[in-house]
């Protein structure tokens, strides 16, 4: 057979490109982004905003910097979060013989890092380092509810098409937001419910413990679960420094 020659592609050249610089100068702005390539900004800005779409880049006052889908792509990913969440998610799956997650938000999706799995015989199994909706499921619900307004009405009015359904979601996550607490009531799969809280540290959002199991079994505890996600969450933000 012959020898398959690998030509470069212009779009992944840049894709590379801009990731390759963004790391180098530990962030850039958009307009230094094109003076670089020597590429017009308007070509630039949508590659640009489809990598923080998807997670490989982040925007923080116009500044682009590399994102949490990068470190998703290696063996072992984001260990200082999924370190100092796992006593918590092990304490949790003992108190309520549920399986208990740590979610982190890659670009517009939540993607668990880490579970503490129920050992009953029927449970819900996290599906871990694959990317899921922000919305319905209880840890997206969090990540959203702790966006920019701008933000959330953006990623509801793409995902949600139904204008009495987008104005609910709103509501919802602006109780999200003011509670500290998501629920998912069989939103994404019938007999699967939920609940969720941030972990904080400095202000930020590091990531979200949610506890999940059959809904016929669980929805009766979610109040309780959701009282004891306060300690758990406070417990990881403490050991990720935030005291």
């Amino acid at each position: 057979m012959a020898e398959t020659v690998a030509k470069a592609h212009r779009t992944v050249s840049r894709v590379t490109d801009i990731l390759e610089i963004v790391a180098q100068r530990d962030g850039a702005r958009m307009h230094e982004l094109s003076t670089a390539l020597d590429a017009p900004k308007s070509s630039v800005f949508g590659l640009v905003k489809g990598l923080v779409s998807t997670g490989y880049l982040v925007e923080e006052h116009g500044v682009y910097s590399l994102g949490p889908a990068l470190a998703n792509l290696l063996s072992q990913p984001s260990l200082d979060v999924a370190g100092a969440a796992q006593p918590s998610l092990d304490a949790l799956r003992e108190q309520f013989q549920e399986t208990a997650m740590l979610g982190v938000a890659v670009g517009d999706s939540v993607v668990y890092l880490a579970s503490a799995e129920s050992q009953q015989l029927i449970r819900y199994s996290a599906p871990i380092r694959v990317r899921r909706p922000l919305y319905p499921p209880s840890a997206g619900k969090v990540i959203l509810a702790y966006r920019t307004a701008a933000q959330r009405e953006a990623y509801l009015r793409d995902a949600l098409l139904d204008s009495g359904t987008y104005r609910a979601a709103l509501d919802e996550l602006a109780a999200v937001r003011t509670g500290g607490v998501a629920f998912n009531r069989g939103e994404t799969l019938p007999d699967v419910s939920a609940a969720a809280r941030p972990i904080v540290v400095q202000g930020a959002v590091r990531g979200v413990i949610s506890v999940a199991g059959p809904t016929q079994r669980i929805a009766e505890h979610l109040p309780a679960i959701a009282d004891a996600l306060t300690g758990a969450v406070a417990a990881a933000a403490a050991r990720l420094g935030d005291r």
